[in-house]
């Protein structure tokens, strides 16, 4: 269920108020066209990689990005190895722009994160000259506590059963049990209360459901 227009309204304002750049979509089509019309020709990046997400995934700017005149690092390329999607991970973080979706945004404008591994919530720490985050408002929640607790019951049980290669409770039972799996995808929290320095993260909010 998406959050009605003022609700959308009162954390477009919140997240501005603490030094996000925020665009909002009706759709994927003028998303995409905000993204290069408004955000990529604005950076001019001569580097860009991305970190995981659906609703990136869902866009049709990653297949673009590969035919563009720049230095694009693929951090999932299936025919390198694991230690090879490591190291483009590492080189990643130094790029000119980085791609990416959140797990949650609370009115309040707060950006609330879990990772596995840590190089998608590194990226938007540190590193890259500027980060676009592309989200659904069927993300948008109240507060931390509210996020957290849809992330633990929503988007990483589900986020475990799309990843077939790895072993979790999870992925058998649709529930976080705060397991101690090797695979456990559940390992470190990143609450952003401010982007540093103001416009560094640039959200693009699609109002439709899209993502975990």
């Amino acid at each position: 269920m998406l959050p009605d227009r003022s609700t959308i309204d009162k954390t477009i304002d919140a997240l501005r108020n603490n030094g996000f750049g925020v665009f909002l979509a009706n759709d994927e089509v003028e998303a995409e066209r905000i993204f290069w019309e408004s955000v990529f020709k604005a950076i001019k990046p001569k580097s860009v990689s991305y970190g995981d997400s659906l609703t990136l995934r869902g866009l049709n700017i990653l297949n673009e990005m590969k035919g563009l005149d720049l230095d694009y690092i693929d951090t999932f390329d299936e025919e390198l190895s694991w230690r090879e999607q490591i190291n483009n991970r590492k080189k990643a973080l130094s790029t000119d722009l980085f791609l990416t979706g959140t797990n949650a945004i609370t009115t309040k404008g707060q950006l609330i994160n879990l990772d596995m591994v840590g190089n998608r919530i590194g990226g938007i720490v540190f590193g890259p000259r500027k980060i676009v985050i592309f989200v659904g408002t069927n993300k948008i929640v109240k507060g931390l506590d509210e996020g957290m607790d849809r992330i633990r019951k929503i988007s990483a049980p589900q986020n475990a059963i799309n990843h077939p290669d790895l072993k979790t409770p999870c992925q058998k039972t649709g529930i976080c049990i705060d397991c101690k799996s090797n695979d456990r995808i559940c390992n470190s929290w990143l609450i952003t209360e401010k982007s540093y320095p103001k416009k560094r993260i640039i959200i693009i909010l699609i109002n439709k459901e899209l993502g975990l």
